[in-house]
């Protein structure tokens, strides 16, 4: 029986399909034992068992361990970027400013501030003097990306004549951890129990919106 070109190309679909389904399932099972026993205690076997695949099937998507890690540490970050910049709407015609960056900062701050977000944060600076480069995947995944979108982000309002600013970047440092550093640090340090509830993280980044507009709102800035 000779296969037809479509079937052909439906065939590679399926397998390709497959192929990613096996991939996921491997990082989340990776993920989820990475956690529970650290780096070191983790090995290969036990997730290829977690994840219902071969140990060379393993192998063939992550040569190593570390390979394995770093894919996760830099997916997981990814996708919590994504979540807080791609789904945030840019302002609207006539919608006020402070109500819009406080939108963004409690997206921002629901986003990070999980158990799993935590947990991987501090797996990874358990092993930064073994595996600098997770660190940097986390950085880079994390508050650089943050950083660098909202210095765009401020220079569009500040465009529109919405805010007053002169260096974006300067004022988007300084916007990341006016919101982020209070409750990142107290999460980081005293365990998954101490990320606050969703009401303080309201007040949380209405707090930091007025202390940002301050400086920055164009209706608040000494004329010269």
């Amino acid at each position: 029986m000779t296969t037809t070109p479509s079937a052909g190309a439906s065939e590679e679909s399926e397998e390709q399909s497959r192929s990613a389904q096996k991939r996921r399932a491997i990082l989340d099972a990776a993920t989820e034992i990475f956690l529970q026993k650290g780096y070191l205690a983790t090995n290969m076997d036990e997730i290829a068992a977690r994840a219902a695949v071969s140990k060379q099937t393993v192998y063939k998507n992550f040569p190593g361990k570390e390979t394995l890690f770093i894919e996760i540490v830099s997916s997981v970050t990814t996708r919590a970027g994504d979540r807080v910049y791609d789904q945030m709407p840019e302002i609207a015609a006539g919608e006020d400013i402070s109500e819009y960056l406080q939108r963004y900062a409690y997206r921002q701050l629901t986003v990070v501030l999980t158990r799993r977000v935590m947990q991987l944060r501090r797996l990874v600076i358990g092993e930064v003097g073994r595996f600098p480069e997770l660190a940097r995947a986390l950085f880079d995944g994390g508050p650089k990306r943050a950083v660098a979108t909202l210095a765009l982000l401020f220079e569009r309002l500040a465009d529109r004549g919405l805010l007053a600013i002169d260096d974006p970047a300067l004022a988007a440092s300084q916007f990341n951890w006016l919101i982020m550093a209070e409750p990142l640090n107290r999460a980081m340090l005293l365990g998954d129990e101490a990320i606050p509830k969703p009401a303080e993280l309201r007040r949380h980044a209405a707090a930091g919106v007025r202390m940002f507009l301050a400086s920055y709102g164009k209706a608040r800035r000494p004329k010269r």
